[in-house]
């Protein structure tokens, strides 16, 4: 009984994300509900999705202040030094442009916000692709293998449902998966070389068989928000971040807690350019985060569940 429930939430709300009826939010919250109800369970399931929320809380807060930081450290131009590099490198090689694209993306990526990746990577590398003549579809495949990786990290999604699930903290779960991360990375700047060499090939033997749109995509920057003269701080910043999560010296939420608030109060000492940037990236931390809630609090409905029908 168990399974089949399972199984119809699971294609319930598949099937009404995908006829667009309703929004993923609204789907996670209803759905489930409707079938715990069903099921015969509505007079617990106020207590059972409390627990829920409760256990993955710390997590919950933890995907809030590293989106909000990484989002804060873009729109100060941490990574515009990184992305001029890049692009200066690349010049009119493809196989340079593929491997450049693989490297930014990995470097955006670390915010865990897929959408902010995928606008910072397209704006930047695909001039590049329309002037090079290089089939788009290499920079979609580049970008997706690499944030697949990058998706690991604790505030990118799946590995902070498995802390979350079984109780673990980021150093238990997080930093044994680094080394694996490295090798993984190493294995996309290899397809990349790949892509790109073959682009090369079919370049020299086709020309440019590729027709673009005469508008190039351009990213939404807020000049305002550069903070050229604090790009140091804010690496050595971040970098004192990174270092604290590796060495576990205090739990995650905190320390991105503690570096958002210390970077928004030094790079936008005024207070409405500091409501400017929670309210400029609030949508995307609302959507991960919520979405994630409601996947967690049914995952703890569905194992209590479990629980109590094994013991009749």
């Amino acid at each position: 009984m168990l399974s089949l429930l399972g199984f119809l939430m699971i294609i319930v709300f598949m099937v009404l994300i995908m006829k667009k009826k309703m929004t993923p939010l609204t789907a996670l919250v209803l759905v489930p509900v409707c079938i715990a109800t069903l099921a015969g369970f509505g007079a617990e399931l106020g207590p059972m999705m409390q627990k829920g929320v409760i256990k993955i809380g710390l997590t919950g807060v933890m995907l809030i202040f590293a989106i909000l930081y990484f989002s804060l450290m873009i729109d100060t131009g941490l990574f515009e030094p990184l992305v001029k590099t890049i692009l200066r490198a690349v010049q009119n090689s493809p196989i340079k442009t593929a491997v450049g694209t693989a490297l930014l993306t990995a470097m955006v990526s670390l915010d865990g916000d897929g959408s902010s990746t995928y606008l910072i990577v397209v704006a930047a590398f695909f001039p590049l692709y329309k002037k090079q003549g290089m089939n788009p579809l290499v920079l979609t495949c580049i970008v997706m293998l690499t944030a697949c990786i990058m998706n690991i990290l604790p505030w990118g999604g799946p590995t902070a449902r498995v802390m979350s699930s079984q109780n673990l903290s980021h150093s238990e779960v997080f930093v044994p998966l680094i080394p694996v991360m490295i090798v993984g990375l190493l294995w996309v700047f290899f397809v990349a070389y790949i892509l790109g060499k073959r682009e090369v090939n079919r370049i020299l033997k086709e020309g440019s068989t590729f027709v673009y749109n005469n508008k190039d995509v351009i990213g939404e920057v807020d000049e305002t928000l550069r903070r050229p003269k604090l790009l140091w701080f804010n690496f050595i910043l971040t970098l004192t971040l990174l270092t604290v999560m590796v060495l576990d010296v205090i739990p995650l939420a905190i320390s991105f807690m503690i570096a958002f608030c210390i970077a928004a109060t030094i790079n936008y000492p005024n207070l409405k350019d500091q409501q400017k940037i929670i309210t400029r990236h609030a949508g995307n931390a609302l959507s991960v985060v919520g979405y994630d809630f409601w996947c967690w609090s049914f995952y703890w409905y569905f194992r209590w569940y479990r629980n109590y029908a094994s013991n009749g």
